[in-house]
């Protein structure tokens, strides 16, 4: 297991190796796995990759961000502004559908609303703010709800995940009632938590995933 130090060094070589990341913007510090962010950067684009870069850090089991945007006056937008360009932004995206997502911006803080197919769309209407200027957060309440199937098949997620090479199945307890899937278990980095709800949110039918899987080393 990694010291803290250890792992502090090995996230702070992680965010440097991303190529629009200024490490020396972004505070590190480490606790017996628990990595906290913190510092100011000038887009919300470089927040999320922060926070990705350090997800896959092996020995990470949790992550605190707490880094704020500062975007200057020179780029500096209205909500308004941002506003449209959101729209802007998801007119261009085949995945985000159409007139089934609203978007209010108060701050510079983007909330999204509304009800969709699948995960993946709502996915890609988050998305798709990331590189928007004078963004400084997404609230993000989009519901899902799967086309009508009666129930989750569950043997469906349990092959996706034994054809996963990231994930080791068996370390993995999925319990589906109707629509929702529950996920416990043991994973061995935040990278399998992530892709083990991902593959969940893609079953077809689900309605809602409960990602409860631990994080050891």
């Amino acid at each position: 297991m990694k010291t803290n130090a250890e792992l502090q060094k090995d996230v702070q070589d992680a965010i440097r190796w991303e190529p629009a990341m200024h490490a020396a913007e972004i505070g590190v510090t480490a606790k017996d796995g628990v990595v906290t962010l913190s510092g100011t950067v000038d887009s919300y684009s470089k927040k999320i990759n922060a926070e990705l870069a350090t997800k896959n850090v092996t020995g990470v089991r949790a992550v605190a961000e707490n880094i704020s945007i500062d975007y200057g006056f020179t780029t500096k937008k209205n909500d308004t502004e941002i506003a449209q360009d959101v729209l802007n932004a998801w007119k261009h995206n085949w995945e985000v559908p159409d007139n089934q997502i609203k978007v209010k911006v108060e701050d510079g803080w983007v909330k999204l609303e509304g009800e969709v197919n699948w995960k993946y769309q709502d996915e890609a209407a988050k998305d798709a703010i990331k590189n928007l200027s004078g963004v400084k957060g997404v609230l993000n309440l989009i519901t899902v709800k799967s086309p009508a199937i009666n129930a989750v098949e569950k043997k469906d997620l349990e092959y996706a995940l034994k054809r996963n090479w990231s994930i080791n199945a068996n370390d993995v307890k999925i319990e589906v009632n109707q629509n929702k899937v529950k996920l416990t278990g043991l994973v061995h980095s935040m990278y399998q938590k992530d892709e083990a709800g991902r593959l969940a949110w893609n079953t077809p039918g689900v309605s809602s995933v409960e990602n409860e899987l631990a994080v050891i080393y």
